[in-house]
């Protein structure tokens, strides 16, 4: 089972990855994640990377997809693997399925979880961070029990800078732009499903459920 999940920033498809990865004991791979792992480690793929990451550059989608393909090839991914945050463009879209229909496989599923823009917006400028010990809350879904205030180290809680709401705009913008044409990109190849992201996450998770076990 080969999974892509789609949504804006902030609409939840970490969450629901790692729900994903957690139930069908397949793992959770996110770009950025792998990107740390191969640079910590020193592989040639992870230096090349940093290299580009250093001037501030994005790292060119080809390498990506190489970093992509040594993760998958990997044991843990036999029965297949959820990507977070991979593909972002058409193109990446495309480099992904030549590279995988090179191995004889295919995606199986683009899961796209949708909520409006205000919603995330809404959303991620109620979250908190303590920069001490890096807890997080929201001061709606998970509030700290002294408004601003961390509960593990009572150090004060600030908004990070990707949450305060031009930022969380900007971003949506970026996404609306590069990353939505893939839900149409997916939508033709007929592997697209789509979740209400605006739910609760146990029940956004249980819609997935029902999809994947169909």
């Amino acid at each position: 089972m080969k999974i892509i999940m789609l949504g804006a920033p902030g609409a939840g498809k970490g969450t629901q990855a790692k729900k994903i990865a957690a139930q069908y004991g397949i793992p959770h791979i996110s770009t950025g994640d792998i990107f740390r792992a191969n640079i910590k480690e020193q592989t040639a793929l992870g230096m090349e990377a940093k290299s580009y990451m250093d001037k501030g550059q994005l790292v060119p989608d080809e390498l990506t997809v190489k970093i992509l393909l040594d993760r998958v090839a990997k044991d843990d991914c036999k029965n297949g693997y959820v990507l977070d945050g991979y593909p972002r463009t058409i193109p990446q879209a495309e480099v992904l399925d030549k590279a995988v229909s090179e191995l004889n496989e295919a995606i199986d599923f683009a899961i796209n979880v949708d909520v409006p823009d205000e919603n995330i917006i809404h959303r991620m400028s109620g979250r908190r961070a303590c920069l001490n010990c890096g807890a997080t809350y929201h001061i709606e879904a998970l509030p700290p029990k002294q408004a601003d205030i961390c509960d593990s180290c009572g150090s004060p809680l600030v908004i990070r800078d990707d949450d305060k709401p031009d930022t969380v705009k900007q971003r949506l913008k970026v996404y609306h732009e590069q990353t939505q044409p893939l839900i149409d990109y997916y939508q033709k190849k007929g592997i697209l499903k789509e979740v209400d992201g605006t739910l609760d996450a146990d029940k956004v998770f249980d819609t997935i459920k029902k999809i994947l076990e169909a």
